[in-house]
């Protein structure tokens, strides 16, 4: 192998020297700016993505807002909500319906009460506490005339107790009756009065 001289070696000394300082300089510069490249290459990638999703969101925003529009006519036009001026109007509607669904059943009528109306979202609740006596047979057809009226009326919290027997005078048993106790509450609601 020959021998470098001096000048030789200088020269490529100072050609590593300049690889290094090229190498040492990508690194620490160019590098992350490559990299940071690719970040906001990937940034951009994914808010275009975002961007055309919403583009197509907003497309079908006519198509939305016609069909919550034909959603809001039948509500209306199904009469769900009681549509009496005030709530003392609505929760008497509500109390006369029931009562007369009673009555047509067959069953008998303790007491109806009024509840405090209470209001969220723009909707008032109307409740009507109520106690009737009757058998299965009659709580079944006032559940079902209520559950199907219109305006919507609910049933809430229903307590079903058994009536307790009648003591026979000649015989002093105690005769079972088919006879319900039972109180619930009934539910119907309106719009927010202004």
């Amino acid at each position: 192998m020959a021998k470098l001289s001096s000048k030789q070696f200088q020269r490529l000394l100072a050609v590593g020297l300049l690889v290094a300082a090229i190498l040492i300089v990508s690194l620490v510069v160019i590098l992350p700016v490559v990299n940071k490249g690719l970040e906001l290459h990937e940034a951009k990638k994914n808010l275009v993505f975002s961007l055309q999703q919403y583009e197509r969101i907003l497309a079908r925003k006519d198509a939305v807002i016609q069909s919550m529009n034909a959603i809001k006519e039948q509500y209306q036009e199904r009469g769900l909500l009681n549509r009496q001026g005030t709530s003392a109007l609505a929760s008497a509607e509500v109390q006369e319906f029931i009562k007369k669904a009673i009555v047509d059943a067959g069953g008998q009528l303790s007491s109806t009460q009024v509840l405090p109306v209470s209001t969220k979202n723009n909707f008032s609740r109307i409740t009507v506490s109520v106690r009737m006596t009757g058998n299965s047979e009659i709580l079944r057809a006032v559940l079902y005339k209520i559950e199907t009226s219109i305006p919507l009326i609910i049933i809430n919290q229903i307590d079903i107790r058994p009536m307790r027997g009648v003591r026979s005078r000649t015989t002093r048993q105690i005769e079972q009756s088919n006879n319900l106790n039972i109180n619930f509450q009934a539910v119907s609601f309106m719009r927010k009065q202004p």
